[in-house]
């Protein structure tokens, strides 16, 4: 009998025929929606609308929240395509393992809003949060894939303007160098289920504009990380993004920032999406949820 990461591989390899390259933005979008539809979220958060820094957003609120903990949270998407609605089903298992009222944001996405829309988006929302008396040692920003970059060049523009920073980053394979040229985006190119190169360079170009991919705000790899709050980073080791992880991690301990590398066995570019399927997925979460009670109290 095939294993859960057997069965899941297949149904990916079977969707990802319809690679990013070949469509239109447009039919990109919809492919989301229509691939995100069936992942229904936990019954035990209860969902509503809101704005952080005039923002769209989506509420998540579990049943159990611990205090003023709080998740600001930013899909992915290649910074093209989803909305919150597209993510609720993992940021509602997300929210109700770290017992926390969330907010997930609809961001500004290219080719509408290129970079840096969506970092703008990021800081404004923060510091609404932070103005509604939320201390930031309560606060996780977390986000996957550019979702990912998001919320650490979030981070990054929040220090640059003198903002508290958060309790800490958790980071769903995070996409943080939109040169694409880290050495896992040709070693993993086969393995990877999910993520084409031709497909991620593409996004890349749509969202930067001409802008340069190796800004930090872009492409937090190439900054200086001096001051970030923690980080978890969770990544599998058969996706093209893994080196992003892996030196978002360096950069992150030259920096004296705390980070915690957790690269999951078999795993692809966030796994944690097909909780639905698998163990490990929903495993990841709870870790998730570990960490983001550690780090708040």
């Amino acid at each position: 009998m095939p294993s859960e990461i057997e069965l899941v591989r297949e149904m990916l390899a079977t969707a990802r025929t319809n690679t990013t390259e070949e469509q239109s933005i447009e039919e990109m979008r919809a492919g989301m929606i229509a691939s995100t539809a069936p992942m229904q979220p936990s019954e035990k958060v209860a969902l509503g609308a809101g704005e952080l820094g005039g923002v769209r957003a989506q509420t998540l609120t579990p049943e159990t929240v611990d205090g003023d903990r709080t998740l600001l949270y930013f899909h992915g998407g290649g910074y093209v395509l989803g909305a919150p609605e597209t993510h609720t089903g993992m940021v509602s298992h997300i929210a109700e393992a770290m017992r926390a009222t969330t907010w997930s944001m609809d961001y500004r996405l290219a080719p509408e809003d290129p970079f840096p829309a969506a970092i703008e988006d990021g800081v404004a929302a923060y510091a609404a949060l932070l103005e509604t008396g939320v201390s930031p040692d309560k606060i996780i920003i977390g986000g996957d894939s550019a979702g990912g970059g998001t919320s650490v060049g979030t981070a990054l523009k929040a220090r640059d303007d003198g903002l508290p920073m958060p309790a800490g980053l958790a980071l769903l394979s995070p996409w943080v160098n939109l040169a694409c040229d880290g050495w896992s985006y040709t070693a993993r190119a086969e393995a990877d289920p999910m993520v084409t190169d031709a497909g991620i360079k593409r996004m890349a170009g749509i969202y930067l504009n001409g802008a340069d991919a190796m800004h930090p705000y872009a492409s937090p790899v190439h900054a200086d990380l001096t001051d970030l709050p923690p980080m978890l980073i969770q990544v599998g080791p058969d996706e093209l993004l893994l080196s992003d992880s892996v030196t978002l991690a360096e950069r992150a301990g030259a920096g004296q920032v705390g980070v915690t590398l957790e690269i999951w066995p078999q795993m692809f570019h966030v796994f944690q999406a097909l909780y639905p399927f698998m163990s490990d997925s929903r495993k990841a979460i709870a870790r998730i949820g570990e960490w983001a009670a550690e780090r708040t109290g």
